[in-house]
């Protein structure tokens, strides 16, 4: 409050002239951006309406332009905080670091990522990890084009398949995780960003097969079906319901959702560090009713101390596919 009173009395000293352009300075306080994935956009907008509501004065705005293209203003210090529904890259570092900007990364939520087909598919009910590979490796490119392809007791169907484009973090996360190596998919599949454009497609068809995060799934299940993958045990497991990916039984393909806030904009922004505050204490009142995964109690307590010690780096970029998180916080 010293601040702000010291700011509008050296502005009132120099001049009304010059009053609106110090009113704006001062507004510029209250305005916090917000840009990255489409998994993890519903709940930095929950957030954000609520924190508003008690923070009339305060502008959040929230965008979903894709993980990677999140990530790519974030780290040329366009932007205070970065969603992401996966790790932070080597490169995207570099270029952060580059650029100057140091960031502290924190887990928000839990997803997991749903393989969904058509309603009239009553044969794909249990997927193996193998199966998914064969089926989504880049090597079957133009080759595995049929359901009995992936498996000889599945009709020879023609095999459609829907994702999101290579620039997000879903399709990173998913090709990691099923072939063992990023940029390891094929490319002849139908990409869009929205994902419930993935979901009309896989509706439309029923030889269908795509994935997206499990919020979408959620909103049109009685219209798909969601498969079953065979985990770590050998047991088949669906991400639903949700405690399924919370005690990490629907493996590999739980994962967490990330914040990345911008250390530079956290230290000239007081704003920016009461709202991201506000989105730790308060996000996990709102993560179920946006399709998402709450995280344990003790990894909020943790991801707490670490935005107060301001530490900054990634720890999950050593994290596999599907271990728990609080082995990185």
């Amino acid at each position: 409050m010293v601040k702000k009173t010291s700011f509008l009395l050296a502005c009132l000293l120099v001049g009304s002239n010059l009053l609106g352009s110090c009113e704006r300075s001062d507004n510029q306080q209250q305005q916090i951006a917000i840009d990255g994935g489409a998994v993890g956009y519903s709940l930095s907008l929950a957030v954000a309406e609520e924190y508003q509501k008690v923070n009339p004065e305060a502008r959040v705005s929230v965008a979903a332009s894709g993980t990677g293209g999140g990530f790519s203003k974030f780290c040329a210090g366009n932007l205070d905080i970065a969603g992401a529904s996966r790790v932070i890259r080597k490169e995207e570092i570099e270029k952060c670091q580059k650029n100057g900007v140091e960031f502290i990364e924190l887990p928000m939520a839990l997803d997991g990522l749903a393989v969904i087909v058509n309603k009239k598919n009553n044969f794909a009910k249990c997927l193996k990890l193998k199966e998914l590979d064969k089926m989504w490796n880049a090597k079957a490119e133009g080759k595995i084009d049929s359901w009995q392809q992936v498996n000889p007791k599945f009709p020879n169907e023609r095999l459609l398949l829907f994702a999101p484009p290579s620039d997000t973090g879903t399709f990173d996360y998913f090709t990691q995780a099923v072939t063992g190596k990023r940029r390891n998919s094929r490319t002849d599949f139908t990409p869009n960003r929205n994902q419930n454009a993935l979901v009309q497609g896989v509706i439309g068809n029923p030889s269908s097969l795509a994935y997206l995060g499990i919020a979408f799934f959620m909103q049109n299940q009685d219209r798909l079906n969601v498969v079953s993958i065979e985990n770590a045990d050998g047991k088949c497991v669906k991400p639903v319901p949700l405690d399924n990916v919370l005690r990490n039984v629907y493996n590999p393909l739980s994962r967490p959702l990330f914040i990345y806030v911008s250390k530079k904009a956290l230290d000239n922004n007081p704003s920016l560090e009461k709202f991201v505050h506000f989105y730790l204490e308060n996000s996990w009142k709102w993560v179920d009713g946006v399709g998402y995964v709450a995280l344990p109690d003790e990894a909020y307590v943790r991801t707490l101390q670490k935005f107060e010690r301001k530490e900054t780096g990634t720890k999950f970029d050593k994290a596999k596919p599907g271990e728990p998180i609080t082995n990185f916080i």
